[in-house]
């Protein structure tokens, strides 16, 4: 069997005999067996990825929190949990999910601009490890919530800095204009202001610049602007036990060269030592880099629509199973399941789902050989697609299956229509 994985997917390649497998598993089998839409996961992906990061920390005191918000499926949640991931959560359900996996509370960081007092005190009951303020309403919303439970909640407080991430606008994150996190000129007053409050423990701080950044330059940037800060706090004589540099890091869709995450994180631990915070303890949440390029989903070409403009292939698969292409204009590679004949002819499509809307589109201009009853891989779909997905149009939510080597165990069935329907009621 030939192992040419394809470019920024090694556990995905085609055979000697042109099928399309991900590890040991034919894809096209995976299919004809569950059906499509379908994802399908590479555990040896997942756990490569996050051996970059582990090999970048070597020896230092590092907590990696997985940012389960790219892929919430519990079994994605239960292979982190067991190689030693803490988790980052931004909602009273991601905290559930993660204690449903069985992963310890103690390692979950609970960010989010918009907690609410109910998923506080069940963080606080949990025994959450941090909370990541956000804002200084959050912080006397926290306090009182504290206080009333006879608690102190652990917190960080997340900076604004400032920093460009250079990636599409609504993935960025620490720019004035975005919603998260305190500005940089406020967080001191507000590190004063929540030192003061008996309900509330300082334990570090928090930083988080955006996603899909593929530049190692923003990082260095928003690292030195942190550490400015850190100085500055802790000379007001408030200590900082741990720095959370947050996630971010891109994966190639289409082309994209960022670093590997130990290569960013050499050069990151350098500026560190070199000012002196090499003992810190330190936190990150990488989220899309340790999934996005574990998965793809697979999809029936339904019709071939050839147009004046355009051609059209539509598939079973949609924008409710693949938001970001409508949401972010985000590209996706899409391969055949079968590499064609030589020979055959190509012919330029969008790929598009059956959902009524213009924006319900998979690829723009793609050329394919693909005849209808065909299947096609949308390729870098581990992050943010299931865990974006809907019942728009009253669609079931696609199957789930994670491989190993040469198995594929079903980690989410397909939706039934009594799944959508639970919790209606007639008038």
């Amino acid at each position: 069997m030939s192992h040419a994985s394809l470019p920024g997917h090694p556990f995905v390649h085609y055979a000697d005999n042109g099928q399309l497998h991900v590890e040991n598993c034919t894809v096209d089998a995976l299919a004809a067996q569950y059906g499509t839409p379908l994802f399908v996961y590479s555990k040896g992906a997942m756990l490569a990825a996050l051996a970059a990061y582990q090999k970048g920390f070597a020896s230092r005191n590092a907590q990696i929190c997985y940012a389960m918000k790219a892929n919430s499926s519990l079994a994605v949640l239960q292979l982190f949990a067991k190689a030693g991931c803490g988790f980052d959560i931004v909602s009273g359900g991601e905290l559930a999910r993660v204690l449903a996996a069985g992963g310890d509370a103690a390692k979950v960081i609970f960010s989010g601009v918009g907690k609410t007092r109910t998923e506080m005190r069940e963080a606080l009951e949990a025994g959450v490890g941090c909370f990541n303020v956000e804002s200084e309403a959050e912080i006397d919303v926290l306090n009182d919530v504290a206080v009333s439970m006879g608690r102190k909640a652990p917190i960080s407080i997340r900076v604004n800095p400032n920093v460009d991430p250079k990636t599409h606008p609504y993935i960025s994150t620490g720019l004035k204009g975005n919603k998260f996190g305190v500005a940089h000129e406020r967080t001191l007053a507000t590190y004063q202001r929540a030192a003061a409050l008996p309900g509330l423990q300082v334990v570090g701080i928090d930083c988080h610049i955006g996603s899909q950044i593929t530049e190692e330059t923003p990082y260095l940037d928003a690292m030195d602007r942190m550490l400015d800060l850190v100085d500055s706090i802790e000379q007001a004589g408030i200590p900082i036990e741990h720095i959370d540099f947050g996630g971010g890091l891109g994966i190639n869709y289409n082309g994209d060269t960022p670093p590997a995450a130990d290569a960013l994180w050499a050069k990151l631990l350098a500026k560190l030592d070199a000012r002196g915070f090499g003992q810190r303890k330190l936190m990150i949440e990488p989220g899309r880099s340790l999934v996005g390029n574990a998965g793809l989903c697979v999809t029936e070409v339904l019709y071939l629509k050839p147009g004046e403009q355009k051609n059209f292939c539509i598939v079973d698969a949609a924008m409710n199973d693949l938001p970001r292409p409508a949401m972010y204009q985000a590209f996706h590679a899409i391969v055949p399941l079968q590499t064609a004949p030589a020979g055959a002819d190509n012919t330029v499509y969008d790929v598009v789902g059956p959902v009524c809307e213009s924006g319900d589109w998979i690829g723009r201009d793609r050329s394919l050989a693909v005849q209808a009853g065909e299947r096609l891989a949308v390729l870098s779909a581990g992050a943010y697609c299931m865990s974006m997905s809907s019942n728009y149009n009253s669609r079931p939510k696609a199957a789930e299956l994670l491989v190993d080597g040469g198995e594929a165990r079903l980690i989410r069935q397909r939706d039934t229509m009594a799944d959508q329907l639970r919790g209606e009621l007639l008038l």
